[in-house]
């Protein structure tokens, strides 16, 4: 019922909103009469900043057009690869005209950047994409808002983001012989599952594992988010969370957690921080300071654009990874696309090559968690493990803004270049051959138990 009133309440405020917008505008306007009053920019900014409120927020485009490699603008053209029920496999590809730029482009690794699906969209790695397509072929995740997903395109569950992960990796692997991948802050737990699974099973892993900021142990440092979800039963998120969508939407009827919600959680952790950013807007507008009155609008753009997440996805990753810890403690089980269950092994991990990220000052996923895939990977050899602490970084900087292009990025650049070259992809391929050679023949996996586990 809450959704249905919250929903009720947007479409109340969705005129005022814009009527705030043309006042905005009308009183801003030198050549308006109302914008003859020696108030018009008080009241104008003061309608700004009530639209900005009140508006409703879509989801933002990536809008990547161009990208500079080694001083030659190169065309950008974005496509969907794979689309699937609840992602789609996005590419950037770029074009160029310059022979010389076109082999550099051609001879460069191919990167899957695996996206959180925790609240805000893909376009969140804006930056991340930007920096990384001037030395890669850059594919990404585009998770979909539940609620337009229909309710005849089957459930969601964490096993499916895990199997997710495998077909595009497996797709890029089909088209460029092997890839790396980056996961991003919640992925890192699927992604690991993911490569896990496939070590397993004796199939090619990607060459490098590059891990950002992500709860792999949720009990060490443990922030805010980590205790809420620690400190709660299951029954309390399902019981207080989860709401079916409204009837004027797609998939009307699905359980979701909406993100409506997700963003009121979002403000509630730092609500000093955001009214002084708006109050500052306000300034701005006032002081006709037009560059930090757009930066404004571009973060809130992106902050306030929040989609649905599918209720059994998110309930599943509150129970594994932050109750039951089933990653660290050995007892995953995966269901993969045939029914069967499989336990996640990630020391079954030998031939790639492992870079973890954190933020000193990370208040979404502490200090040490990221860092404990390394203990879990143990078949990696130490010489293709590495860690990087980011002074003075927190969440959001280790993936995007200056700390990400001037600490973070050249070193996961370097990484992926000295993983990525040919003599070292034929050593790779040696040692899991033999590794399949001398593995002894394949536990069956556990049938699907009937009921939920």
């Amino acid at each position: 019922m809450l959704y249905q009133i919250y929903e009720a309440q947007r479409s109340l405020m969705e005129p005022f909103a814009d009527f705030a917008q043309a006042a905005a505008k009308l009183y801003s306007n030198p050549l308006s009469p109302f914008g003859q009053n020696p108030f018009a920019q008080r009241v104008s900014a003061s309608y700004d900043l009530l639209y900005r409120l009140g508006k409703d927020y879509e989801k933002p485009a990536f809008g990547l057009q161009t990208v500079n490699v080694d001083g030659v603008d190169v065309a950008i053209h974005e496509r969907v690869e794979i689309d699937k029920p609840f992602c789609e496999l996005r590419r950037f590809k770029r074009f160029s005209d310059n022979p010389a730029t076109l082999t550099q482009l051609k001879g460069q690794p191919a990167v899957l950047i695996v996206a959180p699906l925790s609240g805000h969209y893909a376009t969140l790695l804006r930056d991340t994409v930007r920096t990384m397509l001037k030395d890669h072929k850059v594919y990404i995740t585009d998770w979909k808002n539940a609620r337009i997903v229909p309710l005849a395109d089957g459930e969601f569950h964490l096993d499916d983001y895990v199997n997710y992960v495998q077909e595009f990796i497996r797709h890029l692997q089909g088209v460029y012989g092997n890839c790396h991948v980056i996961s991003v802050c919640q992925p890192t737990v699927p992604v690991l599952a993911a490569v896990s699974l496939m070590a397993s099973r004796g199939e090619t892993t990607p060459l490098t594992m590059t891990m950002m900021g992500g709860p792999i142990d949720a009990r060490k440092s443990p922030t805010a988010v980590n205790n809420l979800a620690m400190n709660k039963s299951f029954e309390w998120f399902e019981n207080n969370v989860i709401y079916r969508v409204p009837s004027n939407f797609p998939g009307a009827g699905r359980r979701v957690y909406p993100g409506f919600l997700q963003h009121t959680g979002f403000v509630a952790m730092n609500p000093d921080r955001h009214a002084s950013s708006h109050y500052d807007y306000f300034k701005n507008l006032l002081k006709g300071d037009d560059a930090s009155a757009e930066a404004h609008r571009k973060f809130y753009d992106e902050y306030n654009a929040v989609l649905d997440m599918d209720a059994d996805y998110y309930l599943e990753t509150i129970r594994i990874v932050f109750q039951e810890f089933r990653l660290v403690h050995g007892t995953w089980d995966v269901r993969g696309v045939d029914g069967q269950l499989e336990r996640v092994r990630p020391q079954d991990i030998t031939t790639t090559a492992h870079f973890t990220v954190e933020g000193e000052l990370d208040d979404i996923s502490g200090a040490g968690q990221t860092e404990a895939a390394h203990g879990l990977c143990s078949g990696i050899p130490k010489t293709l493990q590495k860690h990087l602490e980011v002074k003075g970084a927190g969440h959001y900087g280790i993936f995007s803004g200056r700390r990400w292009r001037d600490v973070v990025y050249p070193q996961v650049k370097a990484f992926i270049h000295e993983h990525n070259q040919p003599q070292v992809q034929a050593v790779r391929s040696s040692a899991a051959t033999k590794k399949v050679a001398a593995r002894s023949p394949a536990r069956p996996a556990a049938k699907r138990k009937a009921a939920k586990a």
